[in-house]
């Protein structure tokens, strides 16, 4: 990094402001050819990090705008290095002139993010605060630019620092008493390695829930828009939009491919897709629907909640079924939206109703929150986006592993599993899995003997207690 950069560090369009920033060992040599002072000292005469009154040269000495200049020596600087800042007039001309200049007097043009990777090669930032900077520049949400700025600040650093001088520490002090028995070192005693272990193992639990918010805050909850042609899937994007994003006529099929859409409103933040809609395959008689439909199954291999749309006026039918089906196997969150809803004649009775005939045919992953909309009038289409998320938290939850057995195992001893053929079942602990969705081992002495009624009582339990409304839980029963 022996030669000095230089680049334009505002957008290139006409503003107030804008800013010629450079970097490295001549920024000095660049400034006296490029700029002259009021006061008439040359730059490293300038006093630093002090805003300094002058005139912007061309590279033939002409005048071409009246700036303001600062100086930041190393290593007080960003990147570590001699750095500068011409503040002129935003004018495009002006920067342009004034970059032509730069490299003029020995500057070169700066590669994308290289300001940040100087200061990563320096010191002056770690892997994960240079990476924050390109995280807080992307920033769509305050929440977002705070979680950014956190990091850049050296939070997350920090943690992974304490966890890490927490275990080299210990294991420093464990080899130092087996290799060298005769030397005057205090042994490691058990509790103490058991309260390093406890405190790091708490951090990175810490860390992987904070991974789950963090990814939500940059990318928003992955969501993508199911169901059958005509179910109104383009028609609700467009309403929480507040415009035509998605082509909407009275004709199935309208919809040819996934549209990708960025939601982001009313504190919510959603990366929305809506898909083609899925017909049986005897009925998709053209290779452009089946494109169409194999695009919808990917969206929901990468999505993390499904929005399954149901026609009200046509019910519950068998291909609904198997859009439903292809979610449970894929292990996706899902909600269930009943749209038209307006278009139904209807009593006191008839949601519930409803919502029993749902969760009677979608049995056994019948626990799924239902909300009965109408799109075109915008009737509860806010409470599909709110429960979306509730899901996708669901989904992504944590729980200790003595949460789950403070809450389980006293459960398991009122209402132990049925003895078979004479043999009393034993469940002894349980544990959360390091799986994306939520997915529990159980060890047990005879996990041949559990019988898959015992398992939903389970299962069912902790869907109460947690909340796993619309999220697949899966429970393993292990060898112990």
């Amino acid at each position: 990094m022996s030669d000095t950069i230089a680049a334009i560090a505002t957008p290139g369009q006409p503003s107030a402001i804008g800013i010629l920033r450079l970097s490295g060992p001549d920024t000095c040599a660049a400034l006296d050819a490029v700029f002259r002072a009021k006061n008439g000292r040359p730059a490293a005469q300038q006093r630093p990090r002090a805003m300094v009154l002058g005139e912007l040269l061309d590279e033939t000495g002409q005048v071409i705008d009246s700036v303001l200049c600062v100086r930041f020596p190393a290593p007080h600087s960003y990147t570590g290095e001699d750095c500068a800042e011409l503040h002129c007039h935003g004018s495009p001309i002006v920067l342009d002139t004034g970059l032509r200049a730069l490299f003029a007097a020995g500057c070169r043009q700066a590669g994308p993010g290289e300001f940040t990777k100087r200061a990563f090669l320096n010191g002056q930032l770690d892997l994960l605060q240079a990476e924050s900077v390109a995280d807080l520049i992307d920033a769509e949400t305050a929440q977002q630019a705070h979680n950014a700025v956190c990091q850049l600040d050296g939070a997350l650093s920090r943690t992974v620092a304490r966890i890490y001088d927490g275990l080299m520490d210990m294991a420093a002090r464990f080899y130092a008493v087996v290799d060298y028995p005769d030397e005057d070192i205090e042994d490691l005693q058990r509790e103490q390695m058991l309260d390093t272990l406890r405190r790091a193992q708490n951090d990175l639990e810490a860390l992987v829930a904070g991974f789950s918010r963090g990814r939500l805050l940059k990318l928003g909850v992955p969501t993508v828009l199911l169901g059958k042609p005509n179910a109104g899937k383009s028609s609700l994007l467009n309403a929480l939009l507040g415009y035509d994003r998605a082509i909407v006529t009275d004709i199935a099929g309208t919809t040819r491919d996934s549209i990708h859409t960025r939601y982001n409103k009313f504190g919510m933040d959603f990366y929305l897709v809506d898909t083609a809609g899925m017909r049986k395959k005897g009925k998709t008689m053209e290779d452009l629907e089946f494109y169409s439909v194999m695009r919808s199954i990917r969206a929901i291999e990468n999505s993390d909640v499904c929005i399954l749309m149901l026609d009200a006026q046509q019910g519950l039918e068998s291909q609904d079924l198997n859009i439903h089906n292809l979610i449970v196997r894929n292990r996706k969150g899902c909600v269930i939206v009943v749209n038209k809803w307006d278009l139904i004649e209807k009593d006191n009775n008839t949601m519930k109703e409803w919502t029993e005939f749902l969760k009677k045919k979608l049995a056994p992953f019948n626990d799924i929150p239902i909300i009965f909309t109408s799109v075109l009038s915008k009737q509860r289409i806010f409470d599909v986006l709110q429960t979306a998320i509730r899901v996708y938290q669901s989904r992504k939850r944590r729980i200790s592993t003595s949460e789950l057995n403070d809450f389980l195992l006293p459960l398991i001893e009122n209402y132990p599993p049925p003895a078979t053929k004479g043999k009393y079942i034993k469940i002894k602990y349980v544990t959360q899995l390091p799986t994306p969705t939520p997915q529990f081992a159980f060890f047990v002495n005879l996990p041949q003997y559990i019988k898959e009624p015992y398992r939903r009582f389970l299962e069912n339990n902790m869907r109460d207690h947690w909340d796993f409304s619309g999220v697949p839980v899966q429970i393993y029963f292990r060898q112990k």
